[in-house]
């Protein structure tokens, strides 16, 4: 029943949205729903080489000299379900509905991040209600996996000299500014061992129900990392077992703290009644530690049928990954000195598993400050040498320095105190916003970011507050009423 929500076309077009599917790299089909949707209303609009869109609107009667003003948003979305949900998001519609007072997903992660901001671009084209001066929208491609869209903008393309990101997720807060980011990958060529005689018994150890979720936002919060609590446990818990290392995954974003991860193993059956024994005493360190934040992790066991382990891994490379995991860093590097409750350097070991005789490793590192993220990478850098692995360093980009005299951010300041008789918040966040790459095309562009409340992005209990999606539209449309105020 989202099309019955206020404000109208927002929650109309939200739900066309989530009908479509559109997970990173796969937007073809919100490509051709975007272009149709521009076709329908009379509405210019072209495509650049990367796929981004950019529809443009003349001004309302009356506001033809105020100052263009660009709204954007990204079209794809981060495709994350639980396990046991048959959902393929590759053609399957979100499975949306209202709770109370939120919009959720039933399994799966909903697509409020950032198809709601998307909406809300959409629906000001379209909705006679709102005044505005000259409009350009522009929906970027597969930023949820690197950026992509937003890496390559056709130059010169934007006229408008003021920009509303729509990718933020607390209402009441006014973003100017984000941390930058960098893919860091590290790999190892594995070599395999001959079964050992003694081996007679097959297990599968899964560590999972941990809340997961973005990897810049939440990444304070003190979640579990599923990859390095499976490291921990190879390390320091199953080394008095003779095991033998088969297989071993865990994540499926690098920008998504890990949720699940897996191992297969072989033993002698002899020493069954161990592993079983340290995975209860593990089980309940993690309760103590973890309880009041993750209370649904879980580690169990069960059996792999013979035929499906065919080969294990040597002891030198097993000791080497197991001991390399368990020592990788991950989570809050430091808290920013600037800005008092915000993180300024993390990372997130968000993807691990074993491909063609290659473990491959994948982080994700973020900071308001280049020099500390280098620093990050460095510490990576070393630790692969050590180990004589390969590494890869990948798709950096700057974060975005907040401008506190924006003129932009003034008049959204004022808006957000007369329309709600409460001062807006102004902050950075932790998380890698397409302005930052944005600046670099256009230097001069005055740029806020505001959005609704989003909780738990990236993960399967992403929600978005409907009262919220109300709030943030009220300010939007203000902003753009009130353009003529704008200082060039």
């Amino acid at each position: 029943m989202l099309s019955h929500l206020n404000p109208k076309f927002v929650w109309q077009i939200f739900n066309d949205i989530c009908k479509i599917p559109h997970p990173s790299h796969y937007e073809q089909m919100i490509t051709k729903y975007i272009v149709d949707f521009a076709i329908s209303h009379h509405i210019e609009h072209k495509i650049d080489k990367a796929g981004n869109i950019l529809l443009t609107k003349s001004a309302t009667k009356g506001m033809e000299n105020c100052p263009s003003i660009a709204l954007q948003a990204h079209m794809d979305m981060v495709p994350q379900k639980n396990e046991g949900t048959n959902h393929d998001f590759f053609t399957d519609p979100i499975n949306a509905y209202v709770d109370g007072e939120w919009v959720k997903a039933k399994g799966t992660t909903l697509g409020a991040d950032n198809g709601v901001g998307l909406a809300s671009a959409l629906a000001v084209l379209i909705d006679p209600a709102v005044e505005h001066g000259p409009i350009e929208v522009l929906v970027t491609t597969s930023e949820e996996t690197g950026m992509h869209g937003a890496f390559g903008l056709q130059p010169n393309w934007l006229k408008s000299q003021f920009l509303i990101n729509t990718d933020s997720e607390d209402e009441g807060e006014i973003f100017t500014g984000c941390a930058g980011g960098v893919d860091f990958t590290t790999t190892f060529a594995v070599t395999y061992a001959v079964m050992p005689e003694k081996h007679d018994c097959y297990m599968r150890i899964s560590l999972k129900g941990l809340k997961g979720g973005h990897s810049g936002c939440d990444i304070h919060l003190g979640r579990g990392n599923a990859i390095k609590l499976m490291a921990r446990f190879l390390a320091e818990y199953a080394q008095d077992i003779s095991f033998r290392l088969a297989d071993i995954q865990g994540g499926s974003l690098r920008n998504a703290i890990p949720r699940e991860a897996f191992v297969e193993i072989t033993l002698s059956k002899e020493d069954l009644p161990k592993l079983k024994s340290i995975i209860e005493q593990y089980q309940q360190v993690l309760q103590n530690e973890f309880g009041q934040v993750e209370p649904s992790l879980s580690i169990t066991l069960s059996d792999v049928e013979s035929d499906k382990i065919k080969r294990i891994l040597t002891t030198e490379h097993q000791n080497k990954i197991i001991n390399w995991l368990n020592a990788a860093p991950n989570g809050v590097i430091r808290m920013s000195n600037q800005i008092h409750g915000v993180v300024e350097t993390s990372l997130n070991l968000g993807i691990l598993n074993i491909l063609d005789n290659q473990l491959n490793v994948h982080f994700l590192i973020r900071s308001q400050v280049d020099s500390s993220k280098d620093a990050v990478v460095s510490t990576l850098v070393s630790l692969s040498q050590l180990v004589n692995a390969n590494y890869e360093i990948s798709g950096g980009y700057s974060g975005w320095e907040p401008n506190l005299n924006s003129s932009l951010l003034q008049l959204a300041k004022d808006k957000y105190q007369e329309i709600f008789s409460q001062k807006a918040k102004i902050m950075v966040i932790h998380a890698g916003l397409e302005c930052g790459l944005f600046k670099k095309s256009y230097p001069d562009m005055d740029m806020i970011s505001i959005g609704p409340t989003i909780v738990s992005p990236h993960s399967p209990d992403e929600k978005v507050n409907i009262q919220s999606v109300y709030r943030y539209w009220e300010l939007l449309i203000a902003i753009l009423k009130s353009a003529s105020l704008l200082r060039k």
